[in-house]
């Protein structure tokens, strides 16, 4: 749209369906100044609100693609083997005294009794199949499943993120590599095929179970160490992963080393608690339960810590010592 004058005259022309169209308009001097004045203004006004809109849809369009970033944090390798050390319960304890959700993965189970692991998480996700995904994936050896096989070591834990428990994430010949990587362990929500090789492989292994099916039938790796969600539990890449007899628990790294301080004081008491039982058999309850933060310096359990030497002054577990 254009405005233009000529003496009294003003037009405006505008093109409508690829036509140009001029209205003309015959004014009297007097108003003429005035009228081209006020025209102009409208106009300007009219331009800068469609710019402004222009710029929102841009901005709404940006904010729909934003994303966090994937990694939550670093967990040093020192803070890693002090994890390592303590049990998932503690773990588990620890998290539910700082109030976070549920960090325990329902759906792995470990392969052997003798399977424990320890490691930084490196994350997989599958995604239900359908032709164009197979076709879209990177292929052969670049395959996400295959560049994640390569980000896995000694402290490292590959995290599998299944579409269904029943579902086959893999068997042993992709699992030779994993051997060949003396990864620190494999975690998943679905199943494994070839138990008896992979079991001789040596590196724990925690699935939903066992299946003789075929994994590329049902689904397809997409995304290497992006953030996935495994029996509902949330993991990043870089969250601490701990599994024993009992299951897997996922220490997100933000809060790895307060979680790391009271899962630790709450086994040194429980510790201090079955030793004094087994000295002195009895109920159970003059100690035990206890939460973490709460325990009071004059209740039957803060004076058999002090007896031990554990104080407000040295431990995070009595009332008032809280440091999270």
């Amino acid at each position: 749209m254009s405005l233009w004058s000529r003496g009294h005259k003003i037009g405006v022309t505008s093109a409508w369906r690829q036509e140009p169209v001029t209205l003309l308009l015959v004014i009297h001097p007097q108003s003429f100044e005035e009228i081209l004045t006020m025209l102009s203004s409208t106009f300007r006004r009219a331009a800068t609100a469609a710019a402004s809109r222009s710029n929102a849809t841009t901005n709404i369009a940006q904010r729909t693609m934003a994303m966090g970033p994937a990694q939550g944090g670093e967990i040093s390798d020192e803070l890693l083997a002090k994890l390592g050390s303590l049990s998932t319960q503690a773990l588990v304890d620890g998290l539910w005294v700082m109030g976070w959700p549920a960090a325990q993965i329902d759906g792995a189970r470990p392969l052997h009794p003798s399977h424990k692991c320890v490691g930084r998480a490196v994350t997989l996700n599958f995604v239900p199949a359908r032709p164009d995904i197979a076709q879209d994936k990177p292929p052969g050896g670049e395959s996400p499943e295959y560049e994640a096989f390569e980000k896995c070591g000694p402290n490292e834990v590959l995290v599998m993120s299944s579409v269904g428990p029943w579902e086959s994430i893999g068997g042993d010949i992709k699992f030779l590599r994993l051997k060949q990587r003396n990864i620190g362990g494999l975690v998943s929500d679905g199943s494994v095929r070839d138990t008896d090789e992979i079991i001789k492989y040596g590196f724990p292994c925690f699935s939903y179970s066992t299946t003789a099916r075929q994994g590329p039938a049902a689904m397809q790796p997409w995304e290497c160490n992006g953030v996935v969600s495994v029996s509902g539990v949330t993991v990043r890449p870089g969250d601490a992963i701990v599994g024993d007899q009992d299951g897997v628990v996922v220490v997100p790294a933000k809060v790895a080393e307060t979680v790391y301080n009271i899962a630790h004081g709450r086994e040194e008491i429980e510790e201090i608690v079955k030793e004094e039982l087994i000295k002195n058999p009895g109920p159970p309850g003059i100690y035990y339960p206890f939460m973490s933060g709460k325990v009071k310096v004059d209740s039957p359990l803060g004076k058999l810590l002090a007896t031990k030497g554990i104080t407000p002054e040295n431990s995070n577990q009595f009332e008032g010592s809280a440091d999270w």
